[in-house]
């Protein structure tokens, strides 16, 4: 096959040719120039580790002590005397605050005076007991001789057992005064409104010179002194009833606190209500408490901090997995192959908002999109792999 010269051709054709190839030449360049470039993604790469299955709460939860009192002093009465202030740690036993109690005190005088008095009584009259038991025994001793008549025998043994028995009354009142002391010591006792456990002063209501009573059953007065032990806190909060199946007491759990960004607490499940809570009739709830399985040193944790559960009740070792923000929906992925992306089904295990099981559909080492969010991004787009995000 020969062509034709191109010498040889009419100038009309020379120039079409021309035009021709000039058209070609630039529309390749165009062709060169506005080619769409590889999307920019990031990859995830498909790797196993462990999965947890979590419930978490509804809505905040409350920090709280595991001792925590309102107290009143047992008896009614004007504040003489305030031991503490608040903020103060005290420890069982201290005494907070005591009520006047000069009467009882004047009474608790007296009734030693009494008791000094019965010793003294008792003293003699058993003396003189000792003494008539002595003489009947020599009164026996000569009516056996003849000495003495019967009648006299008679009386010197019955002299011996009144007197006998007024030593036992004398006794017996040195018991009743001594039982006077501890019924003013007892009484004394309830002037003074100790501390039941070790912990810190939160609030006092009462000042001295006010008059503080107990609070009544059934009547709610303000309390004296409001005692909290913060040696032992725990997070109580609202789990959807639909989840409160799954939680066990001895399950651990994390706890985040508003009031400390970033940090995460270990927590143990230590009681789950035995009844659901119907505050709203679309949102029944069963409270549940964590409890903090070791206080850190270097934060200040404060009763009434609101905080954020998540309670682990099932875990998959060592299995195959995925960041759950990979998942699309109908449980697909974008499978990265030969610079494109290709959709794929998967079948899914057990799942949280971190990880999501795999169990078929792909293999470890497998590389799928992790930044969906980009334009573009969908199957059968050309892409290029910007990174790898760290594993966690």
């Amino acid at each position: 096959m020969t062509f034709p010269q191109f010498g040889k051709l009419p100038s009309f054709y020379k120039k079409l040719v021309v035009v021709a190839l000039v058209a070609i030449a630039l529309a390749s360049a165009v062709s060169y120039l506005t080619r769409s470039k590889p999307l920019s993604v990031i990859l995830k790469q498909v790797d196993r580790g462990n999965v947890e299955a979590a419930v978490s709460n509804t809505r905040a939860g409350t920090v709280k002590a595991c001792r925590r009192a309102k107290l009143s002093p047992p008896a009614g009465g004007q504040i003489s005397k305030m031991r503490v202030k608040k903020g103060q740690r005290v420890v069982a036993g201290q005494v907070l605050l005591e009520l006047w109690d000069e009467d009882m005190h004047a009474q608790e005088q007296l009734a030693q005076d009494q008791l000094r008095t019965s010793e003294m009584r008792t003293r003699e009259v058993c003396a003189m007991a000792e003494a008539a038991q002595r003489d009947a025994e020599r009164s026996k001793e000569l009516r056996e001789k003849g000495f003495i008549s019967p009648q006299q025998l008679d009386r010197a043994l019955t002299d011996a057992k009144s007197r006998q028995a007024s030593c036992d009354g004398a006794r017996n009142d040195i018991q009743q005064s001594r039982s006077r002391i501890e019924v003013v010591k007892t009484g004394l006792e309830r002037m003074l409104l100790r501390a039941p456990f070790s912990g810190v002063v939160a609030d006092i209501s009462g000042e001295l010179g006010e008059y503080a009573t107990p609070s009544p059953p059934g009547i709610l007065t303000l309390p004296a002194v409001d005692l909290i032990d913060d040696s032992c806190l725990f997070v109580s909060a609202p789990i959807d009833e639909v989840d409160a199946a799954k939680v066990k007491v001895g399950q651990s759990g994390r706890i985040t606190l508003d009031a400390i960004k970033g940090r995460t607490f270990a927590g143990k499940v230590k009681r789950v209500a035995p009844y659901v809570l119907e505050l709203e009739k679309q949102a029944r709830t069963v409270e549940v408490e964590v409890e903090f399985t070791g206080l850190p040193k270097t934060e200040n944790l404060l009763v009434g901090y609101s905080a954020d559960v998540e309670i682990v009740h099932e875990v998959h070792d060592k299995v195959l997995r995925i960041p759950t923000q990979t998942l699309l929906e109908g449980k697909r992925v974008l499978l990265y192959q030969n610079g494109k992306l290709v959709e794929r089904g998967i079948v899914t295990g057990l799942a949280n908002w971190e990880y999501t099981e795999i169990e078929a559909g792909l293999n470890e080492g497998d590389q799928i999109v992790f930044s969906l969010d980009r334009p573009g991004v969908k199957a059968g787009a050309v892409v290029q792999p910007e990174a790898t995000p760290a594993a966690k």
